[in-house]
């Protein structure tokens, strides 16, 4: 099965459209102005010699700026703009000028600790940021054809190679991610060092001998190494007053507690959190850091792809299956603890305790994508259009200009969208996502075309007789999508329609004939959120194509009222409203004088409701409580846009 790229696909949504203007007008400039008045683009400054000035940030802070200019180069390869093209080219240029003649290049240390390399690896994440780096450089080349960014995270891959190839577990990074940028970097340049490099750092993990002494170890360092840069700027800024830090809003407020605290030291010290507690083929369910182990996923599922192993992917496999029956919430969010993180216990979905990071469901999107090319098996892309639509959309504002790092399913207050965070890793992944997204709608091989997302797009293929498709859609508002084939001539090839699990009467027809859906029967255990992507299949509909056909197809948009599994605490009475692949939510702002903790939903008075004037045009479910106060639940994506507020996804019944 074979992907395409976002340049082959080109989005007109009703839907899509206007949020991808959005990222591309809006979104990507005020990143790159936060990005400015934090300092992350100075420290590369200061590097390069252009500039004076003390290094702000986190160690990991180069990270943010590689994943803007991943962000931005995707979006320029479909929206040209001159502003955006100087601000990359500048970019470029600055990380040339910084990059050490042998490739390194992460300003904590070149700053701070000259000729120190590769000294906290599961803390530090030199190898994370440098993986971010050849990222971006791929994507910059693949939007430019310019060579000299390519050479840029060859020059950094080769260093890599250099330093360990051969090298034993110890020196795996703690924060996964190098991995995919190797083997993206191995498809496009074909250097099997770095496929070789990908595999070994990810066959590796899980064998450091006595890691918990290894990682208190390297805590002692970071500390250490800490304490020295604050005396370093504290001593630069006695000489140097004119120096104003920008003090960065903190990540929002997560419930916790002590128990939760203890559990975050437990599971460094076993590994859990890092994904060092076994290798990889000894894992079979989600553990620890929830983006670490999203990245490890689809990593190891690009791995298996690109070099297929029969004994890795039933393993990828089953824990996808642990994952959506024990550890997932209803948004597709992952991660239920604060502090981790990460995953919790099996049941343990605490909608209120729920950490549910952007990042994770952005993992959880490219782990779903690259299982499906793996596997050709809908439920993989069922469960990445739900937390497209839910719990990775959630993270950006509608104005394109406030985030969510953490995304409870019920605040009771102390959560709110900022311009920017501390650690601003979300708003720049979800922007590249965004503007990639064409990439994730087709895929086809010799004789086969799969659809497996309803988004209004045009593609034209070099295979199956230069097809043309043409995908209208009217998601996720409303149920009607139709698709026209174009071949040059009549060709004859297997079209695959994904049949969503959310939509149980999917109605489809071919030139107005209706085709029959053959019915299936239910998995044996039930999802632990609510939310079940098992059900999704592709519908294979075999024939000779010609240019006047046409496809049609109707899903059912009815409300359905989600539960979670008996063993979910806290649950027993509670609904989830979902739309098509909406989650919805009650908010504050739109139900003055209601407890949203306590009322009582009547399920007899739900009905669907256009607001083409609220939050950008939108449906709204209107309902009242049994008392009859009226209620309004709105998409979950699209909570906190009006200011502090309570909200809550599950309501009494």
């Amino acid at each position: 099965m074979e992907e395409l790229s976002s340049r082959q696909v080109t989005i007109q949504d009703p839907f899509w459209s206007p949020r991808l203007e959005t990222n591309a007008g809006r979104a990507i400039f005020h990143q790159w102005e936060q990005l400015e008045v934090s300092g992350c683009i100075d420290n590369f400054r200061i590097l390069a010699g252009e500039k004076d000035g003390f290094r702000e940030g986190w160690f990991f802070a180069d990270s943010d700026a590689y994943k803007w200019l991943d962000a931005a180069a995707r979006i320029y390869v479909l929206r040209p703009d001159s502003k955006l093209a100087a601000c990359m080219d500048a970019f470029l240029a600055l990380f040339l000028k910084a990059q050490s003649d042998d490739g390194y290049l992460f300003t904590y240390n070149q700053i701070h600790f000259p000729g120190m390399r590769w000294v906290n690896l599961q803390i530090e994440h030199e190898l994370y940021c440098h993986g971010h780096l050849i990222e971006a450089c791929i994507s910059h080349h693949a939007a430019t054809g310019r060579m000299d960014s390519l050479t840029l995270a060859c020059r950094a891959a080769d260093l890599l190679v250099r330093d360990f190839i051969g090298k034993g577990p110890e020196y795996t990074p703690g924060h996964e991610e190098v991995e995919i940028a190797l083997l993206r970097l191995y498809q496009v340049t074909g250097r099997s060092p770095y496929l070789d490099l990908a595999s070994q750092f990810l066959e590796q993990r899980g064998r450091i001998p006595h890691f918990s002494l290894s990682i208190i170890r390297q805590n002692a360092s970071v500390a250490k190494r800490g304490k020295f840069v604050r005396a370093q700027r504290r001593a630069y800024l006695l000489t140097h007053p004119e120096h104003l830090s920008f003090h960065l809003p903190a990540r929002n407020a997560a419930r916790s507690s002590l128990p939760v605290t203890l559990r975050w030291y437990a599971s460094a010290f076993s590994g859990k959190y890092f994904q060092q507690h076994a290798p990889i083929r000894a894992l079979s369910e989600p553990v620890g850091h929830a983006v670490r182990f999203g990245y490890l996923e689809t990593a190891s599922a690009l791995l298996q792809r690109l070099c297929p192993d029969a004994s890795l992917l039933p393993l990828l496999e089953q824990t996808w299956e642990n994952m959506v029956a024990r550890r997932m919430y209803v948004t597709g969010g992952l991660g239920s603890l604060p502090v981790l993180e990460g995953f919790g216990n099996d049941y343990e979905l605490d909608p209120e305790y729920a950490y549910a990071e952007t990042c994770a469901a952005l993992g959880g999107m490219f782990w779903n994508w690259e299982i499906a090319l793996a596997t050709g098996k809908a439920r993989y892309s069922d469960l990445f259009e739900w937390q497209l639509y839910n719990a990775a959309s959630v993270g950006m504002g509608v104005d394109g200009k406030t985030y969510l790092y953490n995304n409870p399913l019920a605040c009771r207050g102390g959560v709110t969208r900022q311009a920017w965070f501390d650690i601003p890793c979300c708003p720049s992944n979800l922007s590249r996502t965004w503007a990639d997204l064409g990439r994730y709608i087709y895929s086809v091989d010799s004789e086969n075309l799969w659809i497996h997302q309803y988004i209004g797009s045009r593609v034209k293929l070099k295979s199956l007789d230069s097809l043309e498709v043409l995908l209208d859609s009217g998601l996720p508002y409303t149920g009607s999508a139709t698709i026209r084939l174009a071949p040059q001539h009549q060709a004859g090839f297997t079209l695959h329609l994904r049949l969503p699990s959310w939509s149980t009467a999917t109605r489809i027809t071919v030139n107005g004939e209706p085709v029959a859906i053959p019915i299936t029967s239910p998995e044996s255990e039930p999802a632990a959120g609510g939310f079940d992507p098992r059900p999704a299949r592709f519908l294979p509909i075999r024939r000779t194509w010609s240019a006047s056909d046409r496809i049609e197809i109707s899903f059912d948009l009815a409300v359905t009222l989600r539960c979670a599994s008996p063993r979910v605490k806290g649950h027993l009475g509670k609904v989830a409203l979902t739309r098509g692949p909406l989650v919805y939510c009650l908010e504050s702002v739109d139900n003055p004088g209601v407890d949203l903790f306590t009322c009582r939903l009547d399920t007899t008075s739900l009905r669907v409701d256009p607001s083409p004037g609220l939050l950008g045009g939108i449906q709204v479910l209107r309902a009242t409580t049994v008392d009859g106060f009226p209620l309004t639940f709105i998409p979950y994506s699209l909570w906190a846009n009006r200011g502090p507020s309570q909200m809550t996804v599950w309501v009494r019944t």
